[in-house]
């Protein structure tokens, strides 16, 4: 994205912001990809623009729980108009935010890295757990187990809520804690009438200059999230996922070792990765 006359001010795994005012700036979803902490080579042919309209559906729906980045301004707003007419769907104005400094992970399920912790310590992020659960079983209440945000390379480390409150302060993580999972449970439930379980999620908060929590980057999709189709789900085996997670069992099926440079993505997973992105978008949606 470097035909943009705005000023870049950070690259991340996914995402490029630009400059606009001291206020606001420009956030563009890339096609790159993001797996196990190492962007792929290989994009994903209009990712970018999938997640932007998945992420701005949610935004919309879940904003009488908290406000979020969204400034009111669009694209056409703040660029020249070929500029706007190609970032249209894949970028938005964002206010500029104080980033808390943890990952705000909810998860309904037992999947992914919470199934090994618990194998191993009958735990998630030293939450107990019922003894004699199964891979993808639901949890029996929806449960905030926080990261650490790691700089782009870096892998994040799940912690605890003690940890958190110490990073962040008790009170902070409190609130941090609450509304994630509000806001987890209200787009589970919905997302459940369309088809999708969402097993787990990630939310990234900032703080705006008057100290208000403020939703923002991305929202619940299937780069941030683990998406199953319901009526594939079953307890006991990890069902098959919507989202980024197709590329990333097939990296693991791969043997390689989570260190750049990833191997290359065939062409056929890139396809499918692509189709089960949009599908999500439709589902969620309603449109196609």
């Amino acid at each position: 994205m470097s035909d943009i006359s705005l000023k870049k001010i950070y690259s991340g795994k996914v995402r490029d912001l630009y400059e606009i005012d001291d206020k606001r700036m420009l956030m563009v979803a890339s096609d790159r990809l993001s797996a196990f902490d190492v962007i792929l080579d290989d994009p994903i042919p209009g990712k970018g623009e999938i997640l932007t309209q998945i992420s701005n559906f949610w935004f919309q729906k879940l904003n009488h729980i908290m406000p979020n980045h969204f400034t009111g301004d669009s694209v056409d707003d703040v660029l020249p108009p070929q500029e706007a007419e190609v970032l249209a769907k894949r970028a938005v104005v964002a206010k500029k935010l104080t980033p808390v400094k943890v990952e705000a992970i909810v998860r309904g399920y037992l999947a992914g890295s919470g199934w090994k912790d618990y194998r191993q310590t009958g735990t998630v992020c030293g939450i107990s757990l019922p003894e004699g659960m199964q891979e993808a079983q639901q949890l029996p209440e929806v449960i905030f187990t926080p990261s650490t945000k790691a700089a782009v390379g870096d892998h994040d480390e799940n912690i605890s809520f003690e940890q958190c409150s110490r990073i962040i302060g008790r009170d902070l993580a409190e609130e941090v804690r609450a509304k994630a999972i509000e806001l987890y449970t209200e787009a589970a439930a919905y997302a459940q009438t369309r088809g999708i379980i969402i097993c787990d999620t990630k939310f990234e908060f900032g703080l705006d200059e008057n100290g208000t929590l403020t939703l923002m980057d991305e929202v619940l999709t299937p780069d941030s999230s683990r998406f199953w189709p319901a009526d594939q789900y079953r307890v006991g085996t990890n069902p098959p996922s919507f989202d980024k997670q197709f590329v990333r069992d097939w990296l693991e099926q791969s043997g390689w070792n989570k260190q750049a440079p990833a191997p290359k993505v065939p062409a056929e997973v890139i396809r499918k990765t692509v189709e089960k992105y949009q599908e999500a978008l439709d589902l969620l949606t309603g449109k196609s």
